[in-house]
């Protein structure tokens, strides 16, 4: 007869992080870009005592345990602020993409029935112009002083944050609840309908954090200084604001400046040594990097996700700069990183092209997340590294159903991913394709990543993205799009021979177009869907 274990039983709850970080790290140092541009600086113990005096203030609005407060806001320690203070306090933080098309924002704001919305000044005019059409939203308040308030506009007469708090107690009283309570509301992006909600529970969000810590996932501890590019508003910044609480890392967020040279400042003023984003900002910070002749002096680490990074800007980044690259996979389903690419003892001493071969892929699980492939019968395939099909994955922080959903988003317990991936017999798994985004030519497979990943190693290019276009004779042909480097001379015949070098015969593309800029999403990546729409007809050469 199985025996129950005889240990207190506390519930995992986003308050404790910060009372813990409070207590043990009260000194420890967030660094924050205003909205306005100076640059702010606050010790752990001020970031917990304003928290809790927006709690106060929050419930002085008449908030209730369970209410929704959405932000509309970029990475800065007012919003780092609003994302203990919401949760903590029992309430739902609905951290908002600012990007998304205006009738999607109006959409999650009334489906997710948000009763305040906090908004940085630049997002004025945004908020302006849907504020009549959020019927359930009370109050709107600018993360500001007043002096930055914008004037009011619309249906929009906005309070001042600092107003709001400044007379509130510094004392508060965090509620304890069950651990599976919600305390984080996601909307995925929305590419195909509506945005979906996602519900995190306070047991899944101080979970992903904890095991974000460990040394083969970001190695957070309180010698580090970590910089999340990737917005608050994309999956909690991948739950950084979160990890680094429980680590009592030094916190430096960037506020809306996210061109090349601004980061570079930023990583060297402050010493950063740790960070994470999307490969889209990645290759701004290094084209600003190169053409300056300038190096890194901390900065050691950065985990980058949200689309396949070229392995030409790993190789760049190890090599040329010193920094490591820690290539992961994760989606609004899962919380944040639930798979990484972390080298092992042996495979740093291979030579450095397995190396780079090694971190392009998208890694072994993290604690706590199981993966499997399966095919288009739902068969679990092999782990061979060569068998694809539809990656599935559950765990300790994967979601079981969308919000405000009647039915599961489950199959048999696993969730479908929708990327086509392959697991190798070591366990690292392979995004080969999105099963909207592969290739079927003539009745076999084309990856457009591998083929994005091969032109992007020419050094005229700076952004690659591949489609498949409609083919008469072979069902569909891959399409070529590409932006070249700022005063690079490339042209069609050059690039389809160095892919002739690199892939397979039939995998060279059909056709190639130039193009001043690709279209890019809320969360860096490129918009497909945009450039499927433009030029995904049939092949005029055919």
């Amino acid at each position: 007869m199985l025996k129950p274990g005889l240990m207190m039983d506390r519930p995992l709850l986003i308050s404790g992080l910060l009372e813990h970080s409070a207590a043990q790290n009260a000194t420890q140092e967030v660094v924050s870009r205003e909205t306005h541009g100076p640059t702010v600086r606050l010790s752990i113990a001020q970031i917990a005592r304003r928290a809790r005096q927006l709690a106060n203030a929050l419930r002085g609005l008449g908030l209730q345990p369970g209410d929704a407060v959405a932000s509309i806001a970029w990475n800065n320690h007012r919003h780092l602020e609003a994302y203990y203070a919401v949760s903590g306090s029992g309430m739902v933080m609905h951290t908002c993409n600012p990007r998304l098309h205006p009738e999607q924002l109006v959409y999650i704001l009334n489906h997710a029935e948000d009763r305040v919305v906090l908004f940085d000044s630049t997002f004025a005019p945004l908020v302006q112009a849907i504020a009549d059409k959020c019927p359930h939203v009370k109050a709107w308040v600018c993360l500001s002083d007043a002096e930055h308030l914008p004037a009011a506009g619309g249906a929009v007469k906005p309070l001042a944050y600092e107003d709001l708090i400044a007379h509130q107690p510094d004392t508060f009283d965090w509620p304890e609840f069950d651990e599976k309570t919600g305390a984080v509301l996601c909307y995925t992006s929305g590419t195909t309908g509506n945005p979906k909600g996602v519900l995190y529970s306070h047991r899944a969000i101080v979970l992903n954090a904890t095991t974000a810590c460990l040394p083969d996932v970001l190695g957070l501890s309180t010698r580090e200084s970590v910089l999340p590019v990737v917005p608050m508003f994309h999956i909690n910044a991948w739950c950084i604001p979160y990890a680094a609480m429980v680590a009592g890392a030094r916190i430096v967020l960037p506020g809306p400046r996210l061109d090349g040279a601004s980061l570079y400042e930023l990583m060297e003023s402050e010493k950063v040594t740790i960070s994470a984003g999307v490969p889209t900002i990645w290759m701004g910070l290094l084209q600003h990097v190169e053409q300056g002749g300038l190096r890194f002096s901390t900065m050691r680490l950065t985990a980058v996700g949200g689309s396949a990074m070229p392995r030409a800007l790993i190789e760049k980044f190890n090599d040329v700069y010193g920094v490591e690259v820690r290539h992961g996979w994760g989606m609004t389903e899962t919380a944040a990183i639930a798979t990484l690419s972390n080298l092992s003892a042996a495979d740093w001493e291979k030579p450095a092209e397995e190396r780079h071969a090694l971190v392009a892929r998208q890694g072994k699980v993290v604690s706590g997340i199981e993966i499997k492939v399966v095919d288009e019968m739902g068969t679990t395939l092999p782990r061979d590294g060569t068998s694809q099909g539809e990656l599935m994955v559950r765990g300790q922080w994967i979601v079981e159903r969308y919000y405000k959903a009647e039915r599961t988003a489950l199959v048999d317990g696993w969730f479908p991913t929708g990327d086509i991936a392959t697991i190798a017999p070591d366990g690292v798994m392979t995004i080969r394709d999105r099963t909207k985004d592969v290739i079927k030519s003539g009745g076999e497979w084309i990856s457009s990543i591998d083929l994005e990943n091969a032109a992007a190693g020419h050094p005229a290019v700076a952004q690659a993205a591949v489609i498949g276009i409609k083919h008469p004779k072979w069902d569909e042909r891959p399409l070529l799009l590409l932006v070249r480097k700022p005063g690079a001379a490339l042209e069609k015949d050059e690039i389809l021979g160095f892919l002739a070098e690199r892939v397979a015969k039939w995998w060279v593309p059909e056709d190639v177009v130039f193009l001043d800029a690709l279209p890019v999403g809320g969360t860096g990546k490129v918009q497909k869907n945009e450039l499927r729409k433009r030029y995904g007809g049939v092949f005029s050469g055919a």
